[in-house]
């Protein structure tokens, strides 16, 4: 390339959707459509896991029809998922940190292959729960590293639409599972609806090396070089030397930016646009001590003790915790107990189920669509707002017994869920995080997620056999927190660069 052509370069800034990206995203994402295949698995086998009918002459003399166990058994054996997923989200920080992005959501994809195989094969009760918590491992490790990894390679003007692609791979998962496992819940087919789930994360495991290691992170280990090979491949047929400049300044200090701006040769490369900024970061950093920004990668105790970390950390973590406890857990779980009662077809509710994953899928395409123009802040408004709104429809459906009201609750209230509570956590973990804070912040706010998750699954049930359809008004006010906390402590992030935002709080602090 010649000085002459790369000076005439769109900066990389420009960019949105170049190619080579979107394909990092989509091959990494498959991480969490395993995931959402390991929630929609045990949903529609239902009681012909554990409960089929004994015969005297079974399918197979290796592997028995089913599982037998008690419903609580059977409750903690598919809820068993969530300790997994709390496990790998607590183990997830130190292994990205220290294998990096890439390596660790390869070596992710293992656990749904183990897990595949272990249920899918199951002549045990005990076999078939291991299994789920295997699954469950790489559903936490993946929540943790696969959103770290997208928000730190996707352009500026995409990394929205990039990160919900996340949530929505999680809803094609289900989507995909519960349409292929309507005809597969019968005996023996029921094992093959599991071992499907090992599919993507064997694609995944083939094709994520041909993947590039997300260049902030390369920084982070001082790879200059190979950081910017990478930036380039992401960022193909433009000049990234501006966003490759900030990348360094903001994380491995003024002095190393110096040596950027030292650099003849790429400052040449800036178009009249970029060089003005250039001069402008120049004078910026000629004003801070060089070592200003040079960062070790935090623990999750250092965190806390940093007061601006730990300010970002708290509401990254209330994020997520508001993400379960405003119920999506316990309406999917309460939609079963309406379907049938409101329909007198035995087969009635099952398909309803469908149509409510499919649902949930349509609503996440559209905040795909939609959240790098509405903004994180204002759509996770309208979401928290939409879920207290059909909450509380619901009690009142259940009041009156009003068997259509409490049908289009819980179809508005899936809706309004996926359009922003269900992506948005995932996108402003990378978002508002430094680098040298992402992987520990993110592990302790993934694992407040499961924990959440877990608690809601298990408490539930209880508080509903307590109290029935009142258990919504405990959704709704939750929900209504979510809303306060959101306008008031959520900044917006569209538009601006991982390094801006962090450099904003660290002025507003």
């Amino acid at each position: 390339m010649t000085l002459e052509s790369a000076r005439h370069q769109v900066s990389s800034f420009e960019l949105k959707l170049p190619k080579f990206m979107v394909f990092c995203v989509v091959i990494s994402s498959l991480g969490f459509f395993c995931n959402g295949w390991v929630i929609g698995s045990a949903t529609l086998p239902g009681k012909v896991t554990h409960a089929c009918e004994i015969t005297s002459t079974p399918y197979s003399k290796v592997f028995p029809d089913c599982l037998p166990m008690q419903n609580a058994l059977w409750g903690f054996a598919v809820a068993s998922f969530c300790i997994g997923g709390l496990i790998g989200s607590l183990h997830g920080g130190h292994l990205q940190n220290k294998y990096g992005r890439k390596k660790t959501i390869t070596g992710n994809s293992l656990g749904y292959i183990i897990g595949a195989v272990l249920i899918s094969c199951a002549t045990s009760n005990a076999m078939f729960i291991v299994g789920r918590i295997m699954c469950g491992y790489s559903c936490g490790l993946g929540s943790l590293c696969i959103p770290i990894y997208i928000g730190e390679i996707s352009t500026t003007k995409a990394r929205g639409m990039m990160g919900a692609c996340t949530q929505g791979m999680i809803t094609v998962g289900l989507l995909i599972s519960s349409v292929v496992g309507l005809p597969l819940s019968t005996v023996p087919l029921w094992r093959v609806s599991y071992a499907l789930g090992a599919v993507p994360a064997i694609i995944q495991l083939i094709i994520m090396p041909f993947c590039v290691e997300s260049p902030r992170y390369l920084i982070s280990k001082s790879h200059l070089d190979a950081a910017r090979t990478s930036l380039q491949r992401l960022r193909p047929n433009s000049n990234i030397e501006m966003e490759f400049y900030n990348m360094v300044q903001g994380q491995l200090g003024s002095q190393m930016a110096m040596e950027i701006l030292a650099d003849t040769k790429n400052y040449q490369t800036m178009d009249k646009f970029d060089t003005q900024d250039f001069q402008k970061a120049k004078s910026d950093v000629l004003s801070h001590q060089p070592e200003e920004n040079l960062r070790d990668p935090m623990n999750m105790i250092q965190i806390f003790q940093d007061p601006l970390i730990r300010r970002i950390a708290t509401i990254v973590i209330i994020v997520h915790a508001f993400q379960q406890l405003v119920g999506i857990n316990a309406v999917m779980y309460y939609s079963t107990t309406i379907f049938e009662s409101v329909f007198s077809s035995s087969s009635m509710p099952m398909y309803m189920s469908i149509v409510t994953v499919g649902l949930n899928f349509v609503s996440t395409m559209i905040s795909i669509f939609i959240i790098d123009r509405m903004g994180r802040r204002t759509l996770l408004l309208v979401s928290v707002g939409g879920a207290c709104l059909f909450s509380v429809l619901l009690v009142i459906g259940y009041v009156y017994n009003l068997g259509n009201l409490l049908v289009v609750s819980i179809l508005g209230y899936v809706c309004f869920f996926a359009i922003g509570t269900g992506p948005i956590p995932w996108i402003i973990t990378a978002e508002l995080t430094p680098v040298y804070a992402s992987s520990s912040v993110g592990a302790v706010a993934t694992s407040m997620n499961w924990s959440m998750n877990f608690l809601v699954g298990q408490c539930f049930p209880v508080i509903f056999a307590g109290i029935k359809g009142y258990s919504f008004v405990i959704f709704a006010a939750t929900s209504c927190m979510a809303a306060v906390f959101t306008y008031f402590w959520l900044p917006e992030t569209k538009g601006r660069s991982l390094e801006e935002i962090a450099s904003e709080f660290k002025q507003t602090f």
